[in-house]
């Protein structure tokens, strides 16, 4: 199998509880041509306001930093497309996304991307929430995985790298925005 686990500072994680959860919602299979990663990133506040920004599938802005506008084709709901701007700087200036599951209770949201002026195809990514404690407080467990093709020219790790990089960046800004949010919920 051609996937790798990697948390935060890119090592390779193995905590139970993430072990765990990895293998309940995030198992990919990937081909010989793809490849597949998981990524983990803990952050200082509750599941529920990080969930109010993860499952914003009409607003990926709010906390990705490389998305300059986003308009969605119809209404928010599984099966709905978004097209997404990308902001300079990334090979790309368009990606169109089709959200593929959304889950408030679980939180659990999934997308596949459908096209774009970029070199990620067949790209399917799951992110999943858990709550957790964090420095003694309410904190959330976010672990995000995907699956894609290795572009004509590249290697498995060049890709995986790519993509991992652009998550983490992803998901420090998340961390980053709630945690913020967090602390003025607390004031």
């Amino acid at each position: 199998m051609n996937s790798t686990i990697a948390a935060e500072e890119g090592c390779v994680s193995g905590g139970a509880d993430e072990l765990l959860q990895i293998r309940l919602n995030h198992r990919h299979d990937p081909k010989e041509n793809q490849c597949s990663s998981v990524l983990v990133k803990h952050i200082k506040a509750p599941v529920h306001l990080v969930w109010s920004l993860v499952r914003r599938f009409d607003q990926p802005q709010k906390y990705k930093p490389f998305v300059s506008r986003c308009v969605m084709k119809g209404d928010v709901g599984i099966g709905c497309v978004r097209e997404v701007d990308v902001r300079s700087g990334l090979p790309a200036t368009t990606s169109t996304e089709r959200l593929e599951f959304l889950d408030d209770n679980e939180h659990i949201l999934g997308i596949r991307i459908l096209g774009g002026d970029h070199r990620l195809k067949n790209y399917s990514s799951v992110v999943t929430l858990h709550p957790e404690i964090v420095d003694g407080r309410s904190g959330t467990m976010v672990i995000e995985s995907f699956v894609v093709d290795v572009p004509e020219g590249n290697t498995k790790d060049e890709t995986c790298c790519f993509v991992e990089a652009l998550i983490r960046c992803n998901l420090k800004s998340l961390s980053s925005v709630c945690e913020r949010m967090a602390a003025q919920d607390m004031t």
